[in-house]
């Protein structure tokens, strides 16, 4: 795969022995990659599906520990959001962090 054969910063070739497998299931793998050269990092999903093999990724400053400590974590909702929100926009941010 094209995407997880080399860094999408600086183009270096990873060592495909270096990339590690964070969940499979069902024809899809989540992988991670630290490029050897430059530190950056990817996450992608690798699908297998009906129509061939598809994949997207995304560079990342989180490492493999750090990716699985949040996938583990409930979705936000919309009332997390709205709560956030509130929070906000009612001045409490300013009180908690002093300004």
């Amino acid at each position: 795969m094209k995407l997880v054969s080399y860094c999408p910063v600086c183009h270096y070739h990873y060592n495909p022995l270096e990339a590690r497998v964070l969940d499979e299931s069902e024809g899809a793998h989540l992988i991670f990659v630290r490029c050897g050269r430059c530190k950056s990092a990817i996450v992608a999903l690798i699908l297998n599906g009906s129509f061939g093999i598809s994949s997207v990724g995304l560079v990342t400053d989180l490492d493999g520990d750090e990716i699985d400590k949040f996938r583990e974590l409930s979705s936000i909702t919309a009332d997390d959001v709205i709560a956030n929100y509130e929070f906000i926009r009612g001045g409490e941010l300013e009180r908690v962090v002093g300004l």
